[in-house]
């Protein structure tokens, strides 16, 4: 089947998606699946829920890696290549300027007021695309639904994506709706494990432990861009020495307030370690594995997807992954949400997305920082 759109129309598309798509990786699969699916009806619903699945059971952040999927879709890897690129450049031009602001100016004084405003509007943001995805996907199956309740709550508890619960879910829906022949299907489970495989690698350059890091970082961490931010912790402020504290606290801020893949951070950071020769390195390494985990599988995906087997554990991954991101939107709530100035720039946000259905969420994200800045200024 021809695709109805140019593969021009697609790159532009996501270099605009990566220019002013606020609201981290939930909120940037809802505006993929609401502009590709829904209004521009280039991606089919089905190939749409085999990216979000792919996604999910491959490590990396999981916006960048359905890009680079839906980029395959009809125009294979030259399609998975420019897309994901025109994806994350926006984004990481953005960060490689606030990086050298900050280190001219020895830090950002003015973040904490406009990512106080902005971090409430993007709650709100986030939990209207979980609300329309939810809708969308799950229906009204009630196996979907509990497998999505259960994931949401994990989600939550332990604030961090569980990938065998994730497997769990896909099994679950396939045993019920279309029992195991064991043949096609055993490849899906084997891929996830041998990405679990780890190595070590000793390096004295600052550049080659950077990159190595970064590669670690994309290749072994599960979930959304979000998911990323412990183990960066645990490497840049404790295992190396690189940050700070308080710079490691800037450098997601300023992931968090600009548009794209939250896990863009890592250009912010790799800039404060070593310059725009560490923003790049941390950059390449980390999408690399995203990249090469989505394009390898994704024939398979394509090939096998719509045989009933596979389209059962397609389904309770999707199922699960909803689950994982609903759970995700209470946990980032519960820290962004710290008194009522910010609930009531949550819900505000929230009923103008629901009063006015074609109201554009960066305006919403502008109107957002301005709040914060003028609630400093006053206070």
């Amino acid at each position: 089947m021809n695709p109805s759109y140019r593969l021009k129309e697609l790159v532009l598309y996501f270099l605009k998606l990566g220019t002013i798509g606020f609201g981290g990786p939930v909120a940037l699969v809802g505006y993929m699946h609401r502009d590709l699916v829904e209004k521009r009806k280039w991606i089919l619903e089905e190939d749409y829920k085999e990216g979000i699945a792919l996604a999910q059971l491959a490590p990396g952040p999981l916006a960048a890696q359905l890009a680079i999927y839906l980029g395959y879709v009809h125009y294979r890897i030259i399609g998975a290549t420019l897309v994901g690129f025109a994806f994350v450049l926006p984004s990481f031009l953005m960060v490689l300027a606030l990086g050298y602001a900050y280190v001219r100016a020895g830090g950002l004084p003015w973040m904490q007021a406009v990512f106080y405003g902005i971090g409430a509007a993007v709650i709100g943001i986030i939990v209207i695309s979980s609300y329309k995805l939810s809708k969308k996907s799950l229906g009204k199956d009630w196996l979907l639904w509990g497998i999505a309740i259960v994931l949401a709550a994990a989600t939550f508890i332990t604030e961090k994506e569980i990938l065998w619960l994730i497997l769990a879910a896909g099994v679950i829906v396939w045993f019920y709706k279309a029992p195991p022949r064991f043949k096609t299907t055993n490849m899906l489970f084997l891929s996830p494990l041998l990405l679990q495989i780890t190595s070590g690698i000793s390096a004295n350059e600052r550049l080659s432990q950077i990159g190595w890091f970064f590669f670690k970082a994309g290749a072994f961490v599960f979930g959304s861009g979000l998911a990323i931010v412990p183990f960066l912790y645990g490497g840049v402020v404790k295992e190396y020495q690189w940050l700070s504290e308080q710079q490691f606290l800037d450098a997601v801020a300023v992931a968090l307030i600009t548009p794209g893949p939250v896990v863009i951070t890592v250009g912010f950071i790799g800039y404060l370690v070593a310059g725009i020769q560490g923003a790049c390195v941390a950059a390449l390494a980390t999408f690399l594995p995203c990249y090469l985990f989505t394009i390898l599988p994704a024939p398979y995906f394509k090939k096998y997807g719509k045989l009933p087997a596979i389209k059962a554990f397609v389904d309770g991954v999707t199922a699960a992954a909803i689950g994982a991101i609903i759970g995700a939107v209470f946990v980032l709530g519960k820290r962004q949400i710290t008194d009522i100035t910010s609930a009531i720039i949550a819900i505000i946000t929230i009923a103008l997305l629901l009063r006015f259905k074609k109201i554009q969420e960066p305006l919403i994200i502008i109107g957002a920082a301005i709040v914060g800045l003028l609630i400093r200024y006053f206070n």
